[in-house]
């Protein structure tokens, strides 16, 4: 029987931390404007000198017309690079973006914008169908959702790891576990051995221990479950893609509703800072701040 709200301690007993609190003398903390314009905007991530990367997928399924946009410290927004396919999560690590892109995984430099292809489709065991979300491990390690006949079935898709030399391994997918359907939103913990996830299809957060291979669920009800972060005082925030709506999730697993009213939460991600919540509005062609206090 699925319980609803279990225990978060596998993962609270890592993030558990002093709330970070905005100083007007740091930048990070000036109010940030919501971005519009923006062509189906999927992914956000910050690095550290505060620029913010948001992933553009623009026509589905339309390859070369996706780019990234980077904003500024200033808010001012511009292209940073272009012609790829249907990018979408979005992972630094370094000096490097990594963004799922279709069928792989590329590579550009935070420095000169150079793209280059992590993992193509060729590297992993099966031909991706649908490469989603991506998360890093403190060991340097890539995760990468593939949410499978997402707009179809609702099943086939995987998660993958990739090494630092972008070698691919599956770690878990639907033959191995049915309620492994399409995968989406992913989060490791501080030990890279626990990987949280959200699948689009059934709402259920769940988390999967790479050691004893055991997947467990931590709630529900998160209609198509898209974006998962977490803040240092033990909050998690998992969006919803159908409903527009974006959760909290405490470290009494209790599921409290957030915010509501975009068109379409796709994957959210926190600022440096932890003052701002980013949320891509997909269809509303814009990338929102939520105030954290």
């Amino acid at each position: 029987m699925l319980v609803k709200y279990c225990q978060l301690s596998i993962i609270s007993a890592f993030i558990v931390l002093i709330f970070g609190c905005q100083t007007a003398s740091n930048p990070e903390s000036a109010l940030r404007q919501k971005i519009t314009g923006l062509k189906t905007p999927e992914s956000a991530v910050q690095a550290a000198d505060g620029r913010i990367f948001v992933s553009e997928i623009g026509g589905f399924g339309k390859d070369g017309d996706g780019q990234i946009t980077v904003i500024d410290n200033t808010g001012k927004a511009s292209v940073f690079a272009s012609g790829l396919d249907d990018p979408k999560g979005l992972k630094i690590i370094g000096n490097n973006l990594y963004v799922a892109d279709k069928t792989k995984v590329m590579k550009i430099s935070l420095n000169d914008a150079k793209v280059s292809v992590f993992a193509a489709a060729t590297a992993f065991p099966a031909t991706p169908q649908f490469l989603n979300d991506l998360e890093a491990d403190p060991q340097g390690n890539l995760y990468v959702s593939d949410s499978g006949d997402i707009m179809g079935t609702g099943k086939g898709g995987a998660i993958y790891k990739i090494d630092a030399n972008g070698k691919v391994m599956l770690l878990i997918d639907g033959k191995q576990d049915a309620r492994v359907m399409a995968p989406n939103g992913l989060l490791a913990d501080d030990t890279g051995n626990i990987l949280i996830y959200v699948d689009f299809t059934s709402g259920i957060l769940y988390s999967y221990n790479q050691q004893t291979h055991a997947l467990n669920d931590i709630a529900e009800g998160f209609g198509g479950g898209d974006g998962v972060a977490h803040h240092s005082n033990g909050t998690m925030f998992v969006s919803d893609w159908k409903s527009g709506k974006v959760y909290s999730v405490n470290r009494k697993n209790e599921v409290i509703l957030f915010k509501d009213g975009y068109q379409s939460a796709a994957d959210i991600g926190i600022t440096k800072d932890e003052a701002y919540l980013m949320v891509p509005d997909m269809k509303a062609g814009e990338l929102d701040f939520i105030p954290l206090k």
